[in-house]
């Protein structure tokens, strides 16, 4: 069995990822920082269609309680390593640049930029010993193109495509890849609140996406399938912006 870690995998395209890898046979390891509930409901999906996993709690963007909660799961499956990272968590906090605080800039490319460092280079060793690995980071058009009032949020996944594409080029030979998704307006809480009649008119395909959407294309860079494909940048947007 495979082992697969989703951070901030309790809500949304997280756990929509943790459902669609479960499925296909993955134990998945349901990160989450603040909200157990969620994550224990995604979780629960998980085992009532006859999955496996467990919830793990750390804040991705704190690297000690992030090595101290990967080191503990090591230690109590030591003969287990986590060979498959999707690198989902990460929140926006929207204001024009004028007016934001440094507060606000941290905390998001503290979550989106330094968590996928703070995970993904803890788990590189063994990955590098077993010589196979997928890690999937999830990004976002404001990181492919920017967006108004997300410089921060657009700084934090920009550079998370930036360390990708390197990343891909410094473990290819080790049967690793690295690759980015990168979705458009898909309906999540996270875009509850956005005029979504109007912003639709914008998309070819006239719609919101939906989280399935998004963890069916992890899904197959997660797979054997998807072997030769790496540093790449995958837009799932309804052609929004390609």
């Amino acid at each position: 069995m495979k082992y697969a870690l989703v951070t901030g995998g309790s809500r949304g395209i997280g756990r929509a990822i943790s459902i669609k890898l479960a499925q296909m046979g993955y134990y998945v390891i349901v990160n989450y920082n603040s909200n157990k509930s969620e994550a224990e409901n995604t979780l629960n999906t998980i085992t009532d269609n006859s999955g496996k996993g467990e919830i793990l709690q750390f804040d991705v963007s704190d690297i000690e309680k992030t090595h101290s909660a990967l080191d503990t799961w090591k230690h109590n499956n030591p003969e287990k390593h986590i060979s498959t990272v999707v690198n989902n968590a990460g929140f926006s906090s929207d204001i024009l640049m004028v007016w934001m605080e440094k507060n606000i800039w941290d905390s998001v490319i503290n979550t989106s930029l330094n968590g996928f460092f703070n995970v993904t280079q803890h788990l590189l060793t063994d990955m590098i010993v077993n010589k196979f690995g997928r890690i999937i980071n999830i990004v976002s058009l404001s990181g492919v193109k920017g967006l108004p009032g997300q410089a921060n949020y657009s700084a934090a996944k920009a550079g998370v495509i930036g360390a990708t594409k390197a990343l891909a080029q410094e473990l290819g030979k080790k049967k690793i890849t690295v690759n980015a998704v990168a979705p458009g307006f898909i309906t999540t809480d996270m875009t509850k609140d956005l005029p979504e009649k109007e912003l639709k008119k914008m998309i070819p395909i006239n719609r919101f996406g939906k989280p399935e959407e998004v963890a069916n294309l992890v899904g197959f860079l997660a797979s054997e399938e998807s072997s030769y494909i790496t540093g790449e940048v995958i837009n799932i947007n309804g052609g929004l912006y390609t």
